[in-house]
C-alpha cells in the first residue's frame, strides 16, 4: 500500500479532527468531488488512461463524461472523495471503488453504535451482514451486502456487486464518516472485502 506524505498524528481526545487519512493500494486514483477541483481530477484520470493513445477521441470523451456524471452524483449525496481502482492483474483491470461521505446527524446527541447497527440490520436487505468492528481509529459499524445491478449492455446479464460500508464516528462530533466500498467481481468478493477491511483499518484522524 502507498505511504502518506508524512506520518499522521491522532488528534487529542474529544477534539474534532481537521482531516483524515487513508492508505490505498497502488493503482487507486482519487477524484476530488468539490466542483472547484473535480474537473482537474477527472482530466488527470482521463489522460492517464489514454496515455499514448491518440486515435480514440470518442472513447476518451465518453470516459470523461462518465466520470463527470459519477463525480457530480457522488457530490450531491454528500461525497467528499471518490477513489477508483485502476489496479491491473495481467491484461485485466480490477474494478472497485470507494466513496467517502461525511454524514452529520440531524440531532445533537451521539448515536450509539449498537443502536445504529440494529437500525441498519432491520432496514437492510436479506442476507446482509452487520457488525460493530474495532478499527485503528476506533469502533465502527460494518455492513456487507450484495447489491443487484441491471443487466450489462455487453453481455445482457444481470449481476450483483459486493458492497462493504463502514460507518465511522467522527471524534468530538455527532457526525459519521461513511466509507462505501464496491466491486462487481462476484468470484473475488471475499478477497475484495478483505482488501476493503484493510483500507478501512488504515483510517487515521489528523489535527
Amino acid at each position: 500500500m502507498t505511504n502518506p506524505d508524512k506520518a499522521a498524528r491522532q488528534p487529542q481526545a474529544d477534539a474534532p479532527p481537521s482531516d483524515y487519512r487513508l492508505l490505498l493500494p497502488d493503482g487507486w486514483f482519487r477524484i476530488l468531488l468539490d466542483p472547484d477541483e473535480r474537473e482537474k481530477s477527472v482530466a488527470a484520470l482521463v489522460e492517464r488512461q489514454f496515455q499514448g493513445i491518440d486515435n480514440a477521441p470518442h472513447l476518451k470523451e465518453g470516459l470523461r463524461k462518465d466520470l463527470r456524471n459519477r463525480a457530480a452524483k457522488a457530490h450531491r449525496s454528500g461525497g467528499i472523495e471518490l477513489y477508483l481502482s485502476l489496479q491491473e492483474v495481467g491484461p485485466f483491470t480490477i474494478p472497485a471503488s470507494l466513496l467517502v461521505t461525511l454524514a452529520p446527524l440531524r440531532h445533537a446527541e451521539e448515536l450509539p453504535l449498537d443502536a445504529l447497527a440494529r437500525a441498519l440490520a432491520d432496514g437492510g436487505p436479506a442476507g446482509q451482514e452487520v457488525s460493530v468492528e474495532e478499527l485503528t481509529s476506533g469502533a465502527a459499524v460494518r455492513v456487507r451486502k450484495q447489491v443487484a445491478q441491471p443487466a450489462d449492455d455487453a453481455t445482457d446479464r444481470a449481476y450483483a456487486s459486493t458492497s462493504v460500508e463502514y460507518h465511522v464516528p467522527v471524534p468530538g462530533t455527532t457526525a459519521f464518516l461513511l466509507l462505501s466500498f464496491s466491486t462487481p467481481l462476484e468470484p473475488l468478493a471475499d478477497a475484495m472485502a478483505g482488501l476493503f477491511d484493510a483500507v478501512a483499518d488504515s483510517l487515521t484522524w489528523t489535527e
